[in-house]
Formats: C-alpha cells, structure tokens, sequence
C-alpha cells in the first residue's frame, strides 16, 4: 500500500465550534479556541478527528459536515451532468473509443464472453486470458474495462493481464479508467499502487497528472470521506503540481457534486487569506444548494452573501438560482429573477431560458413556454434538447400524454436527438409493459440506448407490477446489452422480490451481490437476515412440531373411539324404531 505523507507530519488542528445556521455571519470565528497537536498520517482510516487543518504551505482548515445522502443528484440539466466516468475522459489523450473496427469489435467480444463465462473468477479469467489471441491495444482496453465497470476484480484481472502483454503499455486514460473503478468500489489502497505505479519509479517518466488526483478526489467525496478527499489535494505538492485557485476550485466542485455543500461551503469562507473568493467560487457553492440539495433558503443566503461581499451576480449565478425555484415551484420568484436579470443587462444564456421555460411549464403554462422557446431564437439562442426536455418532463409528470408527444415530435423535426432522460420522462407514466418494450425499440431506431438507470427504473416498475417473468427478462437484456449489474439494480431487485413474496430468490440475489463484493445496503440486510433466521429457526423447530403432530392425530383417533354423550344421543336419534307397540283397554303402551 502506498503512504503519502505530507512534508510537514506535525502540524496544528484548530477545532472551530461553528454552526451552520452562522456560516453568513461569522464563517471562521477562531477566537478562544485551543490549538492542538496532531501526527497526521495522510489517508490513515484510524484518524477520527472531524477538523482537517492543512500543512503551513497550504494554509486552510474546514470543519466536516457531511451528508448521508448516496449518490448526486442530478441537476436541471441532467443531461449535461454526464455519468461520473467523465472524469477519467476530461483531461486524458485520447479521444472516445468507437468499435467501427471489426477486428476490435472481434477482440471486445471474446474478452467479454470469457469474463461473464458462468462462474469464472479472477483466477479462472486470468488463465483462460493468457490463452487467448486477443491483440491488445489502449483501444481495447478502455473499451473492456467501461463494460466491466462494475465488476472491479475482473476488471483488475485484465487491467494486470493487458499490462504484462508484449508490446503494450497502460497510457494515462487506461489508468485513470482502472483507478476511477477501484475508487468507485472503494478500493483505494489499490487505487492509491496504481497511482504509485504510474509515477514509474526514480528514471522512469511519471504519468500521474492533476486529473489523476482529481479522480481520487471525486471517489472520497463520493462516498463522503470528505478528509481524504481535503488529505489528497494536498497530495498536489507531493507531485510537484502547482496549487492555485483553479485546483481550489476543483475540490470545492468535487465536494458539492455530491452534496457535500456545506463543507464546501467552509472551506471556501475559512481560506479567504490563500484563496481569495471569486464569483466562480460562490457560483460553485450556490449551484450546490440550488440544483444538488434544492434550498432555496440556503440559496438565499449565499445569494445575499454575495452582494454583501461585493461579489457580482453574473450568468451563472442567475441560471442556478433560477433553476432553483423552477424545482421548488416558485414561479414568481422565476418570473422576477428573470425581469431583474433583463434590468441589470445581463443576457440570459440557454440555461436561464431552459430553468425559466421548465418553471412554466410546470406549472401548466405550456403556451408561455413553448412562445418562450420562439424569443429564445429571436435572440439566438438555440433551443437544445435540454430546453424542450424542460417542457416534455411536466408535461408527462402532469399525464399530458398527447401533448408531450407533440413537443417530442416538434423535437425531431428540428433535428435535435431525444437523450435517454427524454425516454426516461415517457417510461414513468407508461401502465402496460406492451407500451415499455414498444418505447425501448424506438430507444433503439434512434440511436438512443437504455443506460442502468433505465433498467433500473423498468425492473422497479415491473416488480411493481408483480409482473416477475419481465423483471427477470430486463435483468438478463442488461447483460445482453454490455450492462453488468451494479449495486443499486441488485438492491433494486432484491427489494423487488422481497416484497413480491419471492424469499428465496431475493436471498439467492444477495449472496451473489456479496460475493461480486458490492457493499450491502442497510436495510436489505436487515431485511434479510430476519428472513433467513426466521427460516432458520422454523428449520430446527421442524422435527418437533411433526412428533407432536403425530402424537395429537394419534389421541384425535383415540377420543373418536370413546363416544361422548352427546354423540351418543345423536347415534340414537338417528336410529331406527325397533320396540313394539301394544294395546290394553282401549291405551297404547311400549312393549316391555
């Protein structure tokens, strides 16, 4: 495992006492706190401290307030908010991988077919890959290890093996693709050798970059290890990077694209003195309130911080705002934003018309909103397929059937191609599976295919259905399509059979979601393990409850050979009259 350590190991950690409601009046009140010691070992999981202060060249601190919340949540504009693979292609020297080669294609399928061979593990994999003939190529690679994703052992697997062929060599993309999978399943000491590997020892040429830290950033803040996160920027001295504001800012966006806003938000008011305050600084906070945790009144606040600071309102700081009540349904406040904007001569860009065209048409003022897409052209602004999304989203929301199915078609005469979250808006209001299989196809024909998200969305609505032979039919297209099961369409699944009654199958589930080395979620193990020791228990008790079953048929039998009193007047009531009558002067009587 590599240890970094920071050239100052001792250094001072001041513990602020801040509340978060104080931030806007006082963001780094130090006064009558003691300082403290601490032999910090860089990326060392025994630390509990939550105060991180930075070595003297650094000069800043932050208070850890971390949110338990996922996974980000996508903004207005998801669909320019890629999925978090971005990071290993913004920055890299390569360009994106497409399979027009034949041969390539040949090669991606025999790799993938001895990789999801039933029951192939690491060792297994590695030996049936030493004995193929695959040519190996950065091209390969990349394209390999974006379907396996998932999977990180056997993406590992071939990492290793692909680097050890003759006349190959892993480029920087190849890394950063493996380290971003590593980091994802939270394997970080790996991640961490990968990374001391690419530095290539004391003659050889080091292939870590910024962005390679900037990986190992966006995993901490991913899985909310905001420490670390804050440790491995300092990480950019130990590589003889430059540290400026632009690296600054890159933490600062890191931590908000997984809402962790408001220790972003402290970092940036406690290091005023290293990393003066900008309006792209506080766009960055306010973009985190707006369209990651949708607060308006946070929003507010850091919206009012800025005029106090002096620090001009631009483009952007009105697109995130804006975008913010569109999704709290405040379109007055919209509509005033947008007229304010107008005043101060500020020209709204495609992301304030999309934000304010989103909040009319939510709230059903559709007629506004498409007229709204006509001024946009009128001031040359081209409509995207965001702007008519923005319509097609509430317009599904709201049932609007036949008028969202204008809008899609007005979209495609323009030429614009629907985005998987255009499809995403009709699945959700779709009722019959007829209808999801008849979308997925024209998915297809339009050169738009179905993400996990969306076998998500359908093996959670056919579970909903209790419709299971469709569930298990998208499980197993996922796989058909280069999809590998994470650990949310696990979790997805397990839930789903769970509540449909299918107990063993679930459990069947989970164990294969454990053994792939995915993290189990809360509550399916609660769920589960109850499960299981209820069954448990019912197993041992099994053998008891059958002798004592036998035992009472046998006395059932014994008590119907003993008739009670009661049966026996019934016996006598139903039989037959045998005695004799006779008569004595002029009476009748029983025969004695």
């Amino acid at each position: 495992m590599i240890r970094i350590r920071s050239k100052i190991s001792l250094f001072s950690v001041l513990a602020p006492r801040i509340s978060h409601n104080s931030l806007s009046v006082n963001h780094c009140n130090r006064a009558g706190l003691p300082l403290m010691n601490y032999a910090f070992n860089f990326l060392n999981p025994s630390t509990k401290s939550d105060t991180f202060s930075a070595p003297s060249y650094f000069g800043f601190s932050v208070r850890l307030y971390s949110s338990s919340t996922d996974a980000p949540a996508p903004g207005l504009d998801d669909e320019d908010d890629n999925d978090d693979d971005d990071i290993v292609k913004n920055g890299t020297d390569s360009s994106e991988v497409h399979l027009g080669n034949d041969g390539l294609a040949k090669d991606v399928k025999t790799i993938m077919d001895i990789i999801q061979e039933s029951g192939s593990g690491p060792t297994e994999i590695k030996r049936k890959l030493e004995h193929c003939s695959v040519r190996t190529s950065s091209e390969l690679v990349v394209e390999v290890l974006s379907r396996i994703r998932n999977d990180w052992e056997a993406a590992f697997t071939f990492f290793l093996w692909a680097g050890k062929r003759q006349g190959y060599a892993h480029s920087v993309r190849e890394y950063h693709s493996m380290i971003s999978i590593l980091g994802k399943m939270r394997k970080f000491d790996t991640a961490w050798n990968l990374i001391e590997e690419m530095r290539g020892g004391r003659t050889g040429r080091s292939l870590v970059t910024p962005q390679t830290l900037l990986i190992m950033i966006r995993r901490y803040c991913a899985v909310h290890d905001v420490g670390r996160a804050i440790n491995t920027f300092y990480a950019h001295k130990r590589f003889n990077f430059q540290v400026g504001l632009e690296e600054f800012q890159g933490l600062l966006s890191a931590l908000c694209r997984y809402k962790n806003v408001q220790d972003a938000e402290h970092l940036l008011f406690c290091n005023q003195n290293v990393f003066p305050s900008d309006t792209k600084s506080f766009n960055i906070i306010l973009n985190g309130w707006c369209n990651l945790i949708v607060s308006t009144r946070h929003a507010e606040r850091i919206w009012e911080e800025m005029s106090k600071r002096r620090i001009q309102h631009d483009v952007v700081s009105y697109a995130s705002i804006i975008s913010c009540y569109s999704k709290a349904s405040k379109l007055y406040k919209v509509l005033q934003l947008f007229e304010q904007m107008k005043k101060r001569n500020i020209t709204p860009d495609r992301k304030v018309y999309n934000a304010v065209i989103h909040a009319l048409a939510k709230g059903r003022l559709v007629k506004e909103a498409i007229n709204l897409i006509g001024t946009m052209e009128e001031n040359n602004v081209t409509p995207d397929v965001v702007t008519y999304n923005s319509v097609i989203k509430p317009l599904c929301k709201a049932r609007k059937v036949d008028e969202a199915k204008e809008i899609f078609e007005e979209m495609l005469k323009r030429g614009l191609s629907p985005t998987i979250q255009t499809f995403h808006a009709f699945f959700r209001m779709l009722r019959t599976k007829e209808e999801i299989y008849g979308d997925l196809e024209k998915m297809r024909e339009l050169g738009c295919y179905p993400t996990i998200e969306t076998y998500i969305m359908l093996i959670r609505k056919f579970c909903r259905w209790r419709q299971l032979d469709d569930v298990f039919k998208v499980w197993n297209a996922m796989r058909e399509d280069g999809i590998n099961h994470d650990r949310s369409s696990y979790i997805v699944l397990i839930h789903g059979l769970f509540l449909n009654g299918k107990l063993e199958q679930a459990n069947k589930y989970y164990i294969e979601m454990q053994e792939k080395g995915f993290l189990p979620e809360p509550k399916t193990e609660k769920m589960l393990q109850a499960w299981v020791s209820a069954k448990q228990v019912t197993e041992d008790q099994l053998p008891d409850l059958e002798q004592k079953k036998l035992e009472h048929d046998t006395l059932k039998e014994k008590v119907k050979a003993t008739p009670s009193k009661l049966n026996r007047e019934k016996d006598f009531i139903r039989q037959p009259e045998i005695r004799k009558v006779v008569r004595e002067k002029g009476f009748s009587f029983w025969e004695h």
